[in-house]
């Protein structure tokens, strides 16, 4: 009986001994762990982004905004909603922007637009967007023929705009965009990259309003534009999610008398395209402790398993209409991220007898989501139908503005100037 109980005894020590030594095995497992990228940028990025360049001086120089301020001829590119509000039963504009000016002299963006008042409650407009990136000289060598490139990207809209109430109106454009920056003598294959969108818009105007010393109307504007297939250069190439944004303003008038008045605005944009996520690399390691998480220096790091995981944020791969409801809830860095890539712009103009104005603007981007951040001015004269606006830039920010002391200018007409009355 006492053999029997010192081998009993024995038996029990050593199954304990296994069991530790199981346990300890099951801990010092091998898992993984993902390290950032130093690289990683999640500054949004798309296709054609001149679309999101103002074409006209009087937006520019209220800091590129024109979803809620009064209607014009160049309310195509913001709010085409707004040409339902117009007093004019026609008009047609035609603008042009240096872009790169202190570096060429052939990189320019051109716009011309055309509107028509249809009748009280409706009103079409249809317009071309043109940008040029100048001349490009090819030579294989110094002996070679000298080869001439001109890439150049261009949008066609149409728009519809209908006045649903004495205060609102909405409007759908739709837009075809060609973008031509293949380099045919590198490849003879090569073709242009083309794409269509939507814009869908609207437009609050209040009648006006007397208050204790002047007479005030407030305004306010949203457009959801560029809403539409992402545009692919070449077979084998990325495709890239058009500029689709998101517009909000509001703005109000302060009328002191028949000859003096300003006009206040504020604005905000969102790009609705996926945010970049944060790529990383997967390792393999020995979680010696068992805790789930790598300990610098406890932990052994092993091979590499996978690279350019995404570790945080979503799979920014997805078609464009997913790709808009994504935007709201993807950035890896949460809620905090997301108010980060809206930009904001304030503006405002001052108007004497409708025929001279002087303009202020200022816009204003997160530095980690572009670090666009200017100041701009700019003047309005008007005589009889002619409407010609000026604008100027300066730049705030560290990034140097393409467009930094570049003098825009726009000219338009009004035909029928007064035939509709709003006031």
């Amino acid at each position: 009986m006492t053999t029997f109980h010192k081998n009993h005894k024995l038996t029990y020590i050593c199954g304990l001994f296994l069991i530790a030594l199981f346990s300890i095995t099951l801990t010092a497992q091998t898992t993984t762990v993902y390290t950032p990228n130093e690289d990683d940028t999640r500054v949004i990025t798309t296709g054609a982004p001149f679309l999101l360049i103002a074409t006209d001086a009087r937006a520019a120089a209220m800091g590129d905004m024109g979803v809620a301020t009064s209607v014009d001829a160049y309310s195509q590119q913001w709010n085409p909603s707004k040409y339902a509000f117009s007093e004019a039963k026609s008009g047609f504009g035609v603008s042009y922007t240096p872009y790169l000016s202190k570096l060429v002299n052939d990189i320019f963006l051109g716009n011309v637009t055309y509107f028509n008042r249809l009748n009280e409650r409706s009103a079409f407009a249809v317009s071309l967007k043109y940008f040029s990136l100048g001349e490009i000289e090819l030579r294989a060598d110094e002996f070679s023929q000298v080869l001439i490139e001109q890439p150049n990207e261009l949008t066609i809209d149409a728009s519809y705009a209908l006045r649903l109430s004495d205060q609102f109106s909405m409007a759908v454009a739709l837009r075809y965009l060609r973008s031509d920056l293949k380099i045919q003598a590198l490849d003879v294959n090569a073709k242009a990259a083309s794409s269509f969108g939507v814009d869908i818009a609207g437009y609050y105007q209040s009648e006006e309003e007397a208050y204790n010393s002047f007479n005030g109307r407030w305004r306010g504007g949203f457009a959801i534009q560029n809403l539409g297939p992402k545009i692919k250069y070449d077979e084998g190439g990325r495709e890239n999610f058009l500029p689709t944004n998101l517009r909000l303003g509001g703005g109000f008038d302060f009328i002191f008398d028949q000859y003096n008045r300003v006009n206040v605005t504020a604005e905000v944009t969102k790009l609705l395209v996926p945010t970049p996520p944060v790529y990383g690399t997967e390792y393999n390691y020995t979680d010696t402790n068992g805790n789930g998480v790598y300990d610098e220096g406890t932990d052994t790091l092993g091979a590499i398993k996978n690279t350019n995981v995404i570790i945080e944020g979503q799979d920014p791969d997805v078609e464009f209409l997913p790709g808009v409801f994504q935007s709201f809830n993807d950035a890896p860095g949460g809620f905090s991220e997301e108010l980060d890539e809206f930009t904001w712009a304030l503006g405002a103009e001052y108007l004497y007898q409708d025929s001279f104005a002087l303009r202020l603007g200022y816009f204003n981007e997160n530095e980690l989501k572009g670090a666009r951040k200017f100041f701009a001015m700019g003047a309005g004269f008007k005589y009889t139908t002619i409407n010609i606006d000026l604008s100027y830039l300066f730049s705030a920010s560290k990034v140097q503005s393409p467009l930094e002391n570049t003098l825009r200018f726009s000219l338009s007409f009004n035909i029928g100037d007064g035939e509709y009355s709003e006031y």
